[in-house]
């Protein structure tokens, strides 16, 4: 069966492309990997190349999780595009901008190439178990080809077929604003008590838990947990995406006040926390700071 699957190239086999690399192993897919650092190709057990170009010109379907929106444009423009063969399918698993997915899935089109953007969420664990949200866009005849890869990597269950190039990062982009929203607004609720003298351990007792309407006592009293514990700061609200799905609002002409909002405060803020490896803002940081300090 494993001779009838075709051969697999995945660029990126870091905290995310490393399992979801293992999990088509497992599956039977024959894999050819690159990744900057050579250890994670071998560290996932798939076949090493040299160069991404090596990739493309290796397998049929090509799948990509790189660490951001610039990290996968760059690869597109001085790899894909120049590699490209007709009939070939390009899977982009990680996050970017929505009007750069529908530039280069253009750009692949007419080089007779699918780009399907699959971002996903789950984390490193949902990748390792194969139990992954996964958003698609892209031609629908290219998704249902590839759906058994995709289940592969991300367990059927999951996986949702949002609409052309591009939808699958606009849903990832609604995912990811409710987690970043709702956790920037839990923590400026506690930040007034806190602010306002009362232990978070307080506002945890007295208005965290469960019942009433919804979840959102549950929410509360987990970022009032996290305060009480001494690690606020490292709550995060998605601010290293935030500008995505802010390109995405203005090229179509309508506006997100609340991520606009929450994004000018947290880049104007000190870079205390690391979030994916990079320097990062804290909202709880900026949330506390002594107003003399703005």
């Amino acid at each position: 069966m494993a001779s009838e699957l075709p051969p697999v190239g995945f660029i990126g086999v870091g905290a995310m492309g490393g399992p979801m690399a293992r999990n088509l192993l497992r599956a039977g897919y024959a894999v050819r990997a690159y990744d900057t650092q050579p250890e994670r190709v071998a560290a996932c057990g798939a076949a090493g190349a040299a160069a991404p170009d090596e990739v493309v010109a290796q397998t049929e379907i090509v799948c990509l999780s790189l660490p951001s929106s610039d990290a996968f444009v760059r690869v597109a423009e001085e790899t894909l595009l120049l590699n490209a063969r007709p009939g070939q399918v390009f899977i982009d698993f990680g996050t970017t901008t929505p009007p750069e997915t529908r530039r280069v899935a253009g750009a692949l089109a007419a080089a007779g190439v699918d780009l399907l953007d699959a971002p996903v969420s789950g984390g490193e664990a949902g990748a390792q178990k194969a139990e992954l949200r996964m958003f698609v866009g892209g031609d629908a005849a290219t998704f249902e080809r590839c759906l058994p890869l995709l289940a592969a990597v991300a367990g059927r269950d999951g996986i949702t077929y949002c609409g052309p190039s591009g939808a699958g990062q606009v849903v990832k982009g609604v995912n990811q604003l409710a987690m970043g929203l709702g956790a920037a607004a839990y923590l400026e609720a506690v930040a007034f008590g806190v602010r306002a003298r009362v232990d978070p351990a307080v506002l945890r007792a007295a208005v965290g838990g469960t019942g009433g309407t919804g979840h959102w006592r549950e929410h509360l009293d987990t970022v009032a947990a996290r305060v009480a514990q001494g690690h606020g700061d490292q709550l995060g609200v998605k601010f290293r995406e935030l500008p995505y799905f802010l390109r995405e609002a203005r090229e179509q002409g309508f506006s997100l006040p609340l991520t606009e909002t929450l994004y000018t405060v947290c880049d104007a803020g000190e870079r205390v926390v690391v979030d994916d490896n990079r320097p990062a803002p804290s909202f709880w940081h900026e949330l506390m700071k002594d107003p003399k300090a703005r």
